[in-house]
């Protein structure tokens, strides 16, 4: 098994991987997010694959401060196996490469079984508090702004 860049012929198999891994979101476009991937940083969407299906993925970043880890996702049938643990090695050579400090990750804080998994690779609870805002059309935050 290799970990190695998307190419566009990965494109269906990944978004089903990330489907069947509950990655989707209803406000997050898996082809945007592909897309966009590929347009800033095409080398940084990583893929594992075995006898042509796609079993894994990483997203990887660097913005110069910190590395961000993305879309690790090890398809069910696959896992307990050390697929996740060479889809992070790779996505961390990648990080360490670029001269990147230090990697965050969001995980949700009812995902449990990934938790365990990152801490198991040494990742500890940093003491901050996430936070988000839409930017895309359709957040609240946008409309509001557009009617003052």
């Amino acid at each position: 098994m290799e970990v190695r860049a998307f190419t566009g012929g990965d494109r269906e198999g990944l978004i089903s991987l990330w489907s069947v891994c509950d990655l989707l979101r209803p406000w997050n476009d898996p082809d945007r997010d592909i897309d966009r991937k590929l347009d800033t940083d095409p080398e940084g969407l990583l893929v594992l694959e075995t006898d042509g299906v796609v079993i894994g993925s990483v997203m990887v970043g660097y913005d110069g401060h910190r590395g961000w880890v993305n879309y690790l996702a090890v398809h069910p049938a696959h896992r307990a196996r050390g697929v996740g643990r060479l889809l992070m090695a790779a996505a961390e050579d990648r990080l360490t490469a670029s001269g990147c400090p230090k990697v965050n990750l969001l995980v949700r804080t009812s995902n449990s079984a990934a938790l365990g998994f990152y801490q198991r690779l040494g990742y500890v609870l940093d003491d901050v508090v996430s936070l988000g805002k839409r930017l895309d059309e359709g957040s609240g935050a946008r409309r509001r702004t557009k009617n003052r």
